[in-house]
């Protein structure tokens, strides 16, 4: 029977929770459902562990949708949405001075705002 639950709770590494607010920066580990079969006919295969360095995030101007691009441990990138990352937990390892991790987060912070306001304006919505 295949556990279809993340039972991922960081590791001796990544012992910090920051499910919902990374940084460019941080050092994660997270685990994703991975998936076997066609598009069509996908088959639930289990959870990797997946391990990173968050090098950059966007917002989408249109749906506001957090990407992040991660550096893997094998040199390569990939790209992830915010609530795919975030979907089953999400574990960091501690910075070597949390202080400029809090001048990180309230920078991508200031930019979450005014890209919501950004939209806010375009559809014509009041804050």
């Amino acid at each position: 029977m295949t556990c279809t639950e993340s039972t991922f709770r960081g590791d001796e590494l990544h012992t910090i929770n920051c499910t919902g607010d990374v940084v460019c920066g941080d050092r994660v580990a997270f685990e994703r459902a991975r998936f076997t079969g066609s598009f069509r006919r996908a088959k639930f295969a289990g959870f990797e562990v997946v391990i990173g360095e968050i090098i950059a995030d966007s917002y989408g101007a249109d749906r506001q949708q957090h990407t992040f691009t991660l550096l893997l441990t094998d040199g390569s990138k990939i790209k992830i949405k915010g609530r795919n990352l975030y979907a089953n937990g999400t574990w960091r390892r501690a910075w070597v001075n949390e202080e400029d991790r809090r001048a990180a987060a309230t920078e991508k912070h200031a930019r979450g705002d005014a890209a919501r306001a950004d939209r806010a304006e375009r559809k014509g919505i009041l804050a």
